[in-house]
């Protein structure tokens, strides 16, 4: 089965693997603390995913760089993308005004799809890891592995009203 991992970059990695019929596999935060760590760990986690058909990352610089000769070692197609790619086809336009609002909003969602997806979890998504997810299922929609956002994510990650308090 051929997978897809999205990696939101930083030394604060976030990470989410999904699987060809579109659903997250599993998602972590890491932190690689220097980049000599992060070489040798792109290294090791490349080789432990045989079947990655794609790497798609956010953000740029020498972390990037860091990630695309890795990937280009296995063989592995990458696709770099910024925040704003994924953002406009996973949050509507009023979820995305600020960088503050997107971030609340993708661990909403991320939520829903580690719901969506079956898979247990053990604990709250970090932002990065929230954005990994989202970045992965971003991916797996310009794959052609999903058709679009299914809507069971959609409605699960819209958070309760407010509660009141006093």
């Amino acid at each position: 089965m051929k997978s897809l991992l999205a990696v939101d970059l930083g030394l604060k990695t976030g990470l989410a693997l999904y699987g060809e019929d579109g659903k997250l596999l599993w998602y972590r935060s890491k932190n690689f603390g220097t980049t000599t760590r992060l070489k040798r760990a792109v290294h090791s986690l490349l080789s432990e995913i045989p079947d990655a058909a794609q790497l798609i990352i956010e953000g740029g610089g020498g972390i990037a760089e860091i990630w695309e000769h890795g990937a280009g070692k296995r063989g592995i197609p990458v696709r770099r993308i910024t925040a704003e790619d994924w953002r406009k086809t996973i949050l509507f336009g009023r979820e995305r005004r600020t960088g503050a609002m997107a971030k609340d909003r993708a661990s909403h969602l991320a939520d829903a799809v580690i719901a969506w997806s079956g898979i247990s979890r053990r604990t709250a998504p970090r932002h990065d890891a929230a954005e990994a997810i989202l970045i992965g299922l971003w991916g797996v929609i310009e794959q052609g592995w999903l058709g679009s956002l299914p809507p069971e994510i959609r409605h699960r990650g819209i958070p309760g009203p407010p509660r009141k308090t006093g």
